[in-house]
């Protein structure tokens, strides 16, 4: 009877719905780091309207970034609503994985990794319990899978560990060092990563730096020449008005995906469809 008692009694390891919440941790913001080129005064706020006018002139704004414009229009043009109050169409927790699932990898192979992976497992919790071949078969057209779903798995058991259940819109009341410090726990996240949930997912002005726009950056004399990809992302988010940060940045990386005069890479396809490069002028002589 002593040891019927003692098994009713004992707690158990899952968390039911009527488990009482788990005590969150006070969030700590990063302190944000200093630019390291704060002699180079580049780019200027004229610079980043003229390239911003000059590229959204020629490519038209990017349709595949457009939803995400269009929410942060509404909370610009709003008075009184906030990012929260817009209804977004996706969740914060699939944005920051669909980003993950874009590294090292092309845009329509990630995309298809999410779609199948979505398809598969239509919830997180569903994701969470799976086994790791059946996520691996999921996400395969997206390359790299097993440590994709290492980085998945360890955010989700985080999530739930930590806050009690599979979701992110929480960080959508924090500021963005908030968010970069909360972020940053999860492995497999990088700046990148966090700045593209900032700038899409939570509608903050963070400009993420990735290989196109770093190649521009240099190509057009906004960084030093030695400068690497970290400190170009101090420098610019530094340098360039929060106002302009989205529509620059998505303008960046739809040019340098097609032109190779500004990355020295570009798709050649790409570059025969449109013609003469619009940064021609800003190109400094290497």
């Amino acid at each position: 009877m002593l040891k019927q008692e003692a098994r009713k009694r004992k707690p158990s390891s899952s968390i039911s719905p009527s488990s009482p919440p788990k005590l969150i941790k006070p969030i700590t913001a990063i302190k944000p780091l200093p630019d390291p080129y704060p002699t180079f005064t580049r780019p200027t706020p004229q610079d980043c309207r003229n390239v911003r006018d000059d590229l959204l002139a020629f490519h038209g704004f990017p349709k595949q970034f457009a939803k995400y414009r269009e929410q942060r229009l509404k909370v610009a043009a709003t008075e009184g609503i906030t990012a929260t109050d817009v209804i977004a169409t996706e969740s914060v927790l699939d944005g920051l994985v669909s980003i993950l699932l874009s590294q090292n990898t092309t845009d329509v192979n990630s995309q298809k990794a999410f779609a199948s992976l979505k398809s598969a497992f239509p919830t997180w919790e569903e994701v969470l319990a799976a086994d790791s071949d059946s996520l691996e078969n999921a996400i395969r057209c997206g390359g790299l899978a097993p440590k994709k779903v290492s980085f998945i798995k360890n955010i989700l058991s985080s999530l739930l560990e930590k806050r009690g259940k599979l979701c992110l819109e929480y960080l959508r009341d924090l500021s963005i060092d908030e968010v970069k410090a909360e972020l940053s726990q999860f492995k497999g996240i990088g700046p990148k990563t966090v700045a593209c949930v900032l700038m899409f997912n939570l509608q903050m002005d963070d400009f993420p730096v990735d290989t196109h726009v770093f190649q521009i950056a240099k190509a057009i004399g906004w960084v030093p020449l030695d400068a690497d990809t970290p400190k170009t992302y101090l420098h610019l988010n530094t340098r360039i008005p929060d106002e302009l940060k989205f529509d620059l940045n998505c303008l960046l990386f739809t040019h340098g995906k097609a032109c190779r005069d500004c990355t020295r890479k570009g798709d050649k396809q790409i570059k025969k469809e449109i013609g003469s490069c619009p940064l021609q002028n800003y190109l400094i002589k290497m």
